[in-house]
């Protein structure tokens, strides 16, 4: 049976969820917000207890890395995911939590082929792609500095 292309969508429409974007982006917004006012609030105290601008960048940013990575082991960060949608994907947590899920969800193939293997499922592109990008960036800068 071929269908034609206002059937494919009408199928598709019909099959589809609708979405409540009135409601879904707020709300992502909104704990996109806490996330990383959570993480203002660890970098001022980092600051507060006397370490400089930069180390304390870099503590916040592992701290977050952590509590990201124990909460998706513990499996709360999925729940908060689950209302917060994009907004709990943006900051540097989103990027833990898709670390650690695939080496979670994989533990039982074992250390070597589950956790080993697939815990740079969506690290590995994101790292790949990024110190290639940072490198193109890098030879234009010094080609402009060049000039």
């Amino acid at each position: 049976m071929q269908l034609s292309n206002k059937q494919y969508s009408e199928m598709a429409n019909d099959a589809s969820a609708s979405s409540k974007s009135w409601f879904n982006i707020p709300k992502a917004f909104i704990i996109g917000g806490l996330i990383c006012l959570i993480g203002q609030g660890i970098l001022e105290l980092f600051k507060a207890t006397g370490f400089d601008k930069d180390e304390a960048g870099a503590l916040t940013s592992v701290t977050l890395i952590l509590a990201s990575a124990v909460l998706t082991g513990l499996a709360l960060y999925p729940k908060v995911a689950k209302h917060g949608g994009a907004g709990t994907l943006v900051p540097i947590t989103g990027f833990a939590n898709s670390v650690v899920s695939p080496a979670i969800e994989f533990k039982t193939e074992g250390w070597i082929l589950g956790v080993g293997a697939k815990i740079f499922a969506i690290a590995g592109p994101v790292i790949l792609y990024g110190t290639t990008a940072s490198v193109i960036y890098g030879i234009i800068y010094w080609l402009v500095q060049k000039m």
